[in-house]
């Protein structure tokens, strides 16, 4: 699939600015942003939904940029389901089947296949609302699997459902689409949910896109500092830079900290850097940027802690560092205790 300089105006306000894609046949794409960012919009006119102001969208080799929605090789799955209540599980999976007037036995054998993919055989004479989000949803995306489509597109389809639900069907999607090998593309705002799922994840801001990459290079190599606040934790420190590859964390930090950099010795930066790339072990001697901090408070997640750190060595700013729990544990750390850290010199990113 190809997009090319996708613009949407409404009126005076560009909701989309020059989309450049390519996606690839089978490849499991998540568009990804805030509210408002356009990556709802992008899908609609995928769909056919909505109409582009300029650019061009091609499907398997085929320009679709003016052809209506039935005529463009896709099915659909909305964030609400959009199942209709009057008709059984059976009639909503062979909806788009009836509609291309495929034969009753073969609508049906094709009705059964899909509720077994689903995982809800069986359920071919019951109604959506005997039925929970959860299997509502699987109901919706068997439904658009019906006519083999060459493209899926999934409109926010898990927002709706409870975490542990939408944890376990986001996994249950993804092997689908996998044995399946169809060309998906997923709307979402929940950075989690794209970074478990996608084979490449497109983060948009503000109707343009700010970088694409798989999720280990978003995550580990955003390309702006809005990826990188957007997508995971991460620790913002304003820095200046200082000849011999090296940062002072400003205005008033104590130490320069090895850092890569090209840029020119004085220069005002900030630093991105994950809480997980600050290291509390194992430091060895010789270890570079390695400096006592004091721990001001533990917040307590689950299996890990995030602790928020001070040090002279930062300067008036605070860190923000992912400790297990059995760490904090066996070094009896508590709020006011001080340890040793080494930051991740190759995980810092620059941005100016």
């Amino acid at each position: 699939m190809k997009l090319a300089g996708i613009r949407k105006d409404f009126g005076s306000f560009t909701a989309l600015r020059d989309i450049r894609l390519d996606i690839a046949k089978g490849e499991f794409v998540c568009f990804l942003g805030p509210s408002g960012c356009g990556k709802t919009t992008l899908l609609r006119i995928i769909a056919g939904l909505e109409a582009q102001t300029a650019g061009r969208i091609e499907l398997a080799g085929r320009d679709i940029s003016v052809l209506p929605p039935a005529q463009r090789d896709y099915g659909i799955v909305f964030q609400s389901y959009a199942l209709f209540p009057n008709l059984t599980v059976a009639d909503n999976v062979a909806y788009g089947l009836v509609n291309r007037r495929v034969p009753r036995a073969q609508a049906q054998q094709r009705v059964d296949e899909l509720l077994k993919l689903v995982g809800l055989p069986g359920s071919q004479g019951k109604y959506p609302a005997q039925l929970s989000g959860g299997q509502q949803q699987r109901i919706a995306l068997a439904r658009a699997l019906a006519t083999k489509p060459g493209l899926l597109l999934l409109d926010e389809p898990l927002s709706a459902l409870d975490a542990i639900v939408r944890v376990h069907l986001r996994q249950e999607i993804r092997a689908l689409q996998r044995q399946l090998g169809v060309t998906t593309i997923m709307v979402t705002h929940d950075q989690e949910e794209a970074l478990a799922v996608a084979d490449r994840i497109v983060v948009m801001n503000h109707g343009v896109i700010e970088h694409v990459g798989t999720p280990m290079e978003v995550y580990r190599d955003p390309g702006t500092p809005f990826v990188a606040d957007f997508v995971g934790r991460i620790n913002v420190l304003p820095a200046r830079l200082v000849e011999g590859h090296h940062v002072v964390f400003a205005p008033n930090g104590a130490m320069p900290f090895h850092c890569p950099h090209d840029g020119a010795a004085g220069s005002e930066v900030k630093v991105y850097l994950r809480p997980e790339d600050v290291l509390a072990r194992p430091i060895a001697p010789g270890d570079s940027n390695v400096f006592e901090a004091q721990i001001e408070k533990i917040e307590f997640l689950g299996s890990y802690c995030l602790v928020q750190v001070r040090s002279a060595a930062l300067g008036e700013h605070r860190l923000s560092v992912v400790l297990s729990l059995n760490f904090l544990s066996e070094q009896h750390l508590e709020v006011g205790a001080r340890l040793p850290l080494r930051l991740l010199p190759e995980r810092m990113r620059i941005f100016s």
